[in-house]
């Protein structure tokens, strides 16, 4: 089964096709569409993940699968949510959680989950499913850690002592937020095919 995955982050399509390439051979929508960037005007990640995938499909008349996903900080009233990559926008990540670090530092409360939303559309049969998975955790004092991407190495998932950006890639794509959710999506998917 070929579905095209509607992003432009080439680490999101390795991340999915390590965990997930048996179930089905994914695609990066940039090799049909170039600067794929469709306006995200919703204000929930499922609602992003629906207007990623319904472009997508409706361009390219095939199946596709989407994600939108970010980091929500309890003390920071959920803040960076849907516009974690869009915050700082033109800064590297490691300035964005600088940035973060300091908006924290006089609180004790670090609580914070990663959050993905995915979604399947299949334009030809008119099937859209989504579904939203979380992985609850707390924000680590410091930077550390060269494995993952985005806000990993800041992120302490609960029951860990390190940050995703330090835990090894399997151990991460066994219990993260879009392990969850695609693991979810396709099995789903499964259902109906």
């Amino acid at each position: 089964m070929k579905i095209y995955m509607a992003t432009s982050n080439r680490h999101k399509i390795e991340e999915v096709n390590t965990i997930f390439g048996n179930f089905a051979d994914i695609k990066a929508i940039s090799d049909l569409i170039e600067n794929f960037s469709p306006e995200e005007t919703g204000s929930t990640f499922i609602e992003n993940s629906v207007i990623k995938a319904v472009t997508a499909g409706n361009i390219i008349k095939k199946p596709v699968i989407s994600d939108d996903s970010g980091l929500c900080i309890e003390s920071l009233d959920y803040f960076p949510g849907i516009n974690s990559a869009r915050y700082m926008e033109g800064f590297t990540y490691k300035e964005k959680m600088e940035s973060l670090l300091e908006k924290l530092k006089n609180t004790d409360n670090r609580k914070a989950y990663f959050a993905c939303a995915a979604t399947y559309f299949d334009p030809e049969k008119n099937i859209l499913i989504s579904c939203e998975e979380h992985v609850n955790g707390k924000i680590g004092y410091e930077i550390c850690g060269e494995n993952g991407f985005g806000y990993d190495p800041f992120f302490i998932p609960d029951g860990f002592k390190n940050t995703f950006g330090v835990l090894p890639a399997e151990t991460k794509n066994s219990l993260s937020h879009r392990y969850m959710a695609f693991k979810k999506l396709f099995e789903l998917i499964n259902k109906i095919k």
